[in-house]
Formats: C-alpha cells, sequence, structure tokens
C-alpha cells in the first residue's frame, strides 16, 4: 500500500510540473544602451600665435581743392600673437598684438597746376595694433569684435614738377573691426576678419590735406597651447 501511495504522488508531481513551468513568465530581454561618446568641449581659454594674409585700401580718397586720388588695393601679410580667457559660459574676453606689412603704392595722382603738375603719393609700409577682444561662442565658432590703439609706418609726399614734400612719418591712431574665427582641430583655428585703421590727417602744403586711414580684411591661422588654460577642444 505505502508503495503504491508513494508511486501516485510522484505520477501527480510529474504532471504539474510542465503546467508549472508554463506558467513562470519568460526572462524579459533588455537591450544595451546605445553608446553615446561625449559631447566634444571647447574651450577658448589660453594663448595663440599665428599669421595673416589679405588687402588693404586707403577709406578717403580727397586731398582737398577737389583732387581725389586713385585708390589701389595694396598687399598684406603680418603675425599677430595673443590670450584669451572663456567665461559666463559662452564669452571670451581677449588681448592681441599683431603687425602687417604691406606692399605697393596706396594712393596716387597727378592734376595740373599753374605752370607745371602735382604728384601726390601714399606709401603705406607697415601696420601695427593692439586691442582688446570680445567675442561670443557657440562650440567652436567665435564671432567677436575689437578695437584698440594703432600705429602706422609710411610715407606721403606731394611734388610740383619733381619737386616738393615727403612726409616720412610713424604715427598713432586708433582701430575697430570684427570677425570670425572657428575651431577646426584641437589646437588650430581659422578667422576672417575686418579692421578699420584711422590716423587722422597729413597736411602736405597748405590747401593739401590727406586722410591716412586704412580698410583691412584678412584670413589668418592660429596656433593655440595649453598655457595659462585648459586643453583648447577635447574631441
Amino acid at each position: 500500500m505505502k508503495k503504491i501511495l508513494l508511486g501516485t504522488v510522484a505520477l501527480v508531481a510529474l504532471g504539474a510540473a510542465p503546467a508549472l513551468a508554463a506558467d513562470l513568465a519568460a526572462r524579459p530581454y533588455t537591450k544595451a544602451p546605445a553608446y553615446a561618446p561625449p559631447a566634444p568641449i571647447y574651450n577658448w581659454t589660453g594663448f595663440y600665435i599665428g599669421g595673416h594674409i589679405g588687402g588693404a585700401f586707403a577709406g578717403d580718397n580727397s586731398i582737398g581743392t577737389g583732387v581725389t586720388a586713385s585708390n589701389n588695393g595694396k598687399f598684406l601679410g603680418g603675425v599677430q600673437a595673443g590670450y584669451d580667457w572663456q567665461f559666463a559660459p559662452n564669452w571670451v574676453l581677449g588681448v592681441e598684438g599683431q603687425y602687417s606689412w604691406l606692399s605697393g603704392t596706396n594712393q596716387s595722382v597727378s592734376f595740373p597746376g599753374v605752370g607745371g603738375t602735382f604728384v601726390y603719393a601714399d606709401n603705406q609700409r607697415g601696420l601695427a595694433s593692439v586691442t582688446g577682444r570680445l567675442g561670443y561662442t557657440w562650440g567652436p565658432a567665435l564671432l567677436y569684435v575689437k578695437g584698440g590703439w594703432a600705429y602706422a609706418d609710411y610715407t606721403s609726399s606731394l611734388t610740383f614738377n619733381g619737386v616738393g614734400v615727403a612726409v616720412d612719418s610713424k604715427t598713432d591712431g586708433y582701430t575697430v573691426g570684427g570677425g570670425l574665427e572657428y575651431l577646426f582641430a584641437p589646437n588650430w583655428s581659422g578667422k576672417i576678419e575686418y579692421q578699420y585703421y584711422d590716423f587722422g590727417n597729413v597736411t602736405l602744403a597748405p590747401g593739401f590735406t590727406a586722410k591716412n586711414d586704412e580698410h583691412v580684411v584678412k584670413a589668418g591661422l592660429n596656433y593655440r597651447f595649453n598655457w595659462g588654460g585648459p586643453v583648447v577642444a577635447k574631441y
């Protein structure tokens, strides 16, 4: 009797096992989250050096008595260095110094006078500036304005029948401008920039006063160091 009872219990247990297994919920499958690389961190804080090329042309071509000089575009090339500090968190404050060498005659004109011919010429040899910069950045781009002290190395001359006066001068003035700079690699940025220089008037002779100013458009390339701040860009 005991053996019959044990056998019956075993049969019931074997029959119930599949039903219990069916009642158990299948183990859910959870898909692993997709890998998302960290977003690049762009930081403009730090020192930089670089170079630029572009063109320059005079703004005011009048030299008095109704005479207007021709405006000859000039090629320029130069160097720059500076420091930027990023804060708050999308604003960038900086200081920059630069020097540009110019080639060719900027303005020239010949016009008749009583008993002869006047010839006026202006030759701008070099432009320098030390400016502050204030910009707004979004990611790798920086839109900025600049302004400050400027310096010119130039010669202006007015001759009559080959005889006259030449003003060879180095003078101070001011400059304002703006541009767009872009970080295209961890330590490299490129920029396009406009800058206006004003050095006042040059008096060549009574009644002959020329405005000494320049409009400059240039493209530049900067190498950015980690000195004084974190890495410029982390990828």
